[in-house]
């Protein structure tokens, strides 16, 4: 399973038809109790993250990455994708621990690759 954050419902859609596309199962997250359920319910292989809403976006970078977090969720795979101009929070997202930070036009130029990749056995 992947968990998506998207800012707004064109990247929601896309994601998830790309998941679709490609089988892997993808999963919105809207807030951090959204997450928590998730967690509690599916095996999540990685969390993407729109950092056009970065309160959210840090916000469970924080959660998976914090001291908090269990030796699971911290293996659990987090890539951000924000416009190229938001050099800072590009950089916050690598520097909080994300594992791949994109810009958006990589974001969109990757997307079937990385779903597909993270497809589950």
């Amino acid at each position: 399973m992947i968990l998506y954050a998207a800012a707004d419902l064109l990247w929601a859609t896309r994601i998830k038809a790309t998941g679709e596309k490609v089988g892997t199962p993808c999963r919105p997250i809207r807030s951090l109790e959204m997450l928590e359920m998730r967690l509690k319910d599916e095996d999540v292989r990685a969390v993407l993250l729109d950092l056009d809403n970065s309160e959210l976006a840090f916000a469970v970078i924080d959660r998976l990455r914090g001291d908090g977090a269990t030796k699971a969720e911290r293996a659990i795979e987090l890539i951000a994708w924000g416009p190229h101009v938001m050099v800072s929070e590009l950089a916050e997202a690598r520097r909080r621990g994300c594992d791949r930070v994109l810009t958006r036009g990589q974001f969109a130029n990757e997307l079937a690759a990385l779903l597909e990749s993270r497809r589950p056995d």
